[in-house]
């Protein structure tokens, strides 16, 4: 990971903000709005909400916009009038790539939904602006060619999921070779406390009430079955040089602690906050400094406890086959992130049982050789099969 750079202006921070609508977007531009004296919003863009990001654009006198959605674009442009006079309105995948090279960003955070965000991503740093992640399926689904993109620019990558942005700051002023293993928290999800025997008949909306998060709806489910840790293990493996058995994961409820790292000789340090993203979000947009935020920090008049709990792989064998891919590298993880993205959605559409998702994942890997892509061309099209694949079995 790229040595962070302390800042070098007093002027505002500009950012481009990928994935404005979504639930990180929300809490982004509350961040935003604490601070504008310290940053700028100079560029959005939502999947095809377009009126909301129109709301968006009066709200933070933003000028460039886009749409993902080709119809959301459509009528972004024939009711431009909606937006603050001089607005440019980009659209599709090419206009997410626009945005995250606008000449003026400091910082592209990019929160789109999946696999959406690589291209953006590669081309913010191709410009040399730094990357705030907060989509994980980017590394996850080319993680060497990211981290390589990274280095030979000389750009910073700024975590923004929380327990990543924790291990972040945890490892500030430590070498590498002093880390044993990091230790990413997890909720457990809507189904942490139900008995076995009940998960078979969980509903999309019992996987949508998540105790502690409020959070998209794919993200939601990925908490109920683990597979958003497993990804996070895959991510923090790319972010921190990590071999995969340095990665691990435990279950913990209260969502306060979101990382341990143990270091060579034994002791550990944690990061605690509050389940809320704007603690993240705020660290990786004005990292280096550290001013009060959107949100209270813990307090501690109060009694709350902290527990720890270790992960039960039968039951949560998403995590299991996301530790497996880590070990056999290549395309292992691209394929379970594409063919997990398939299941979810199927479950959330009511088309296949919440039990099912690990098991279209599995024979989806089973089915698909494993190698060491080249080039990129060669991951997405090992992405595409999986897709295709995991569509027949779900």
């Amino acid at each position: 990971m790229a040595a962070p750079a302390p800042a070098t202006s007093a002027r505002r921070k500009r950012i481009v903000l990928l994935g404005a609508t979504g639930s990180i977007g929300e809490n982004t531009l509350r961040v935003v709005a604490a601070h504008p004296d310290r940053l700028e919003l100079v560029g959005i863009a939502a999947r095809g909400n377009w009126e909301k990001l129109a709301a968006i654009a009066h709200r933070f006198g933003v000028r460039h916009v886009g749409l993902f959605d080709d119809t959301a674009f459509a009528a972004a442009r024939a009711s431009a009038a909606s937006y603050p006079p001089g607005t440019t309105i980009v659209g599709g995948l090419a206009g997410l790539v626009e945005l995250a090279q606008l000449p003026e960003a400091d910082v592209v955070l990019v929160a789109v939904v999946g696999t959406t965000g690589l291209e953006p991503a590669l081309a913010a740093l191709a410009a040399g602006k730094d990357l705030a992640l907060a989509s994980k399926e980017i590394l996850v689904l080319a993680g060497t060619f990211v981290m390589a993109a990274a280095r030979r620019q000389g750009v910073r990558l700024l975590p923004v999921d929380s327990e990543h942005n924790a291990v972040f700051q945890c490892l500030q002023g430590h070498p590498g070779a002093a880390v044993r293993r990091i230790v990413l928290t997890a909720s457990g999800g809507a189904f942490r406390d139900w008995p076995a025997d009940k998960l078979r008949d969980a509903t999309p909306a019992d996987a949508l009430k998540h105790p502690n998060w409020s959070m998209g709806p794919k993200i939601t489910v990925d908490s109920a079955t683990l597979a958003n840790k497993g990804l996070e293990l895959i991510e923090a493996r790319w972010l921190f040089d990590l071999r995969p058995e340095q990665c691990q994961a435990v279950l913990h409820p209260q969502s306060i602690v979101h990382c341990l790292v143990e270091f060579a000789d034994g002791a550990m340090l944690s990061h605690l906050s509050p389940p809320s993203m704007t603690f993240p979000i705020q660290h990786a947009l004005l990292h280096p400094e550290r001013v009060p935020g959107p949100d209270l920090g813990l307090d501690l008049s109060k009694s709350f406890g902290l527990e720890f709990r270790p992960v039960d792989e039968d039951r949560f064998p998403m995590l299991r086959l996301a530790r497996q891919t880590m070990t056999a590298g290549g395309v292992a993880s691209a394929i379970y992130n594409a063919a997990n993205e398939v299941a979810v959605a199927r479950f959330l559409a009511g088309r296949i049982p919440f039990l099912a998702i690990p098991r279209v994942v599995e024979h989806t890997l089973g089915r698909i050789s494993n190698f060491e892509p080249a080039d990129l061309p060669a991951v997405r099209a090992v992405d595409a099969e999986a897709r295709r694949l995991a569509e027949t079995l779900a």
